[in-house]
């Protein structure tokens, strides 16, 4: 009988065995967890059926695989419940299409800009001239639906979405107003705009960089709560590419302990000529210095612009694969009424696609969910990727 036994990442057919009440592992697999490259075993079997709560409870030994699974985000932390103007998709109807496309965890994004109670627009770009502001309408009416309509088999994060980020000195009086009337339920922000050009026509202008430090007040109180902050931030545009990355600079510098999530990853309909070795390199360094930081993925125009060319897409996939704990999937669906299950599933699909090429690691960690139960203080750990 041999004496020892090593153990084999990422092996489906080893079993480690257990001498004397410990477990033996060779130098290389103890580098590699220590890296956080690998699994510290590998799990006996593979979940069978539909994802369920009950695969990521803290312990779980079965694992995920990914050769018989689509390559779907089981998180959208992009989701706006309501839409700009008329009806919203209702509540159960929404929840319902998250079920039948596998996502067990989302964010409830109101909507951060609500356009007049008179206008019959639904969407702020069919209506120029019409005013798309910040408003708590959405707040309340997701509060209000998350609490008649408990989902057990699921979690729901509620997010405020109604700071005026030009106006710091309202966001902590409505924050209290929150707090008051919804005790302890909101554990997200954003998404929040800080320079939104598509929302220029509508009332809405950059953030000026002087603004930024009066904002103090109530990120100090987001960083007590630990609750992140979601900005949607362009970089610039097709004349001016980095016309508004001092902003977002500006942000990072004054509140590096704040945890920061840009949405989109700076891009815009108004930003398609980008060199993606360029704007990877600059996203990059902002992870180097800001470890507080963290970048969505969400929206189709990603997909449009950058994912859907193999070769800009695979250099996309190295980056999140050197910074697997650094991004957070979702679809930035928006749940006007008379949108369809088809289509939500058809922007689950496309924001996901990108998620079938990233290593075991990075699908863990986005596609799974946990950095998403990191940032959202989530009592969920996302199953292990079965070894391959």
């Amino acid at each position: 009988m041999r004496a020892t036994s090593t153990l084999r990442l990422r092996r489906p057919a080893l079993s480690p065995r257990v001498l004397g009440g410990s477990l033996l592992l060779t130098a290389a697999a103890l580098g590699a967890i220590a890296a956080g490259q690998g699994l510290a075993f590998v799990p006996q079997k593979a979940i069978e059926g539909p994802l369920t709560l009950a695969n990521f409870v803290k312990g779980t030994t079965d694992c995920f695989d990914r050769s018989k699974r689509p390559p779907l985000a089981v998180v959208d932390t992009h989701l706006h419940v309501r839409p700009f103007g008329g009806p919203p998709i209702p509540f159960p109807e929404l929840t319902k299409m998250l079920r039948q496309n596998g996502v067990l965890f989302a964010n409830l994004y109101g909507i951060g800009q609500r356009l007049p109670v008179q206008s019959p627009c639904t969407y702020y770009l069919n209506c120029p001239g019409e005013p798309a502001l910040p408003s708590l309408k959405s707040d309340f009416s997701n509060a209000q639906n998350s609490l008649d309509y408990k989902e057990s088999d699921m979690k729901l994060v509620l997010s405020m979405t109604f700071p005026d980020l030009s106006k710091a000195d309202e966001v902590l009086p409505q924050m209290t107003l929150l707090d008051k009337e919804y005790p302890g339920m909101f554990r997200w922000m954003g998404e929040v705009n800080l320079v939104k050009q598509a929302l220029f026509n509508n009332g809405h202008k950059a953030v000026p960089a002087e603004a930024i430090a009066s904002w103090q007040p109530f990120m100090e109180q987001l960083q007590k709560r630990n609750i992140p902050i979601a900005i949607h931030s362009d970089l610039g545009n097709d004349k001016e590419p980095k016309k508004y990355i001092p902003l977002m600079e500006e942000v990072l510098r004054r509140y590096p302990n704040n945890r920061i999530v840009w949405m989109h990853l700076g891009l815009s309909k108004e930003l398609t000529s980008v060199d993606p070795r360029e704007h990877i390199q600059l996203l990059e360094s902002y992870l180097r210095r800001y470890p507080n930081l963290s970048y969505d993925i969400s929206w189709r125009v990603l997909y449009d612009q950058m994912f859907k060319d193999p070769a800009k897409r695979d250099l996309y996939v190295a980056f999140m694969n050197r910074w697997p704990s650094r991004f957070i999937p979702g679809t930035d669906f928006v749940a006007a009424a008379g949108k369809t299950e088809q289509v939500y599933r058809e922007e689950l699909a496309v924001t996901s696609s990108i998620l079938a090429r990233v290593n075991n690691e990075a699908y863990r960690r986005i596609a799974l969910g946990q950095n998403y139960f990191d940032l959202a203080g989530l009592d969920a750990v996302s199953p292990p990727i079965c070894g391959r």
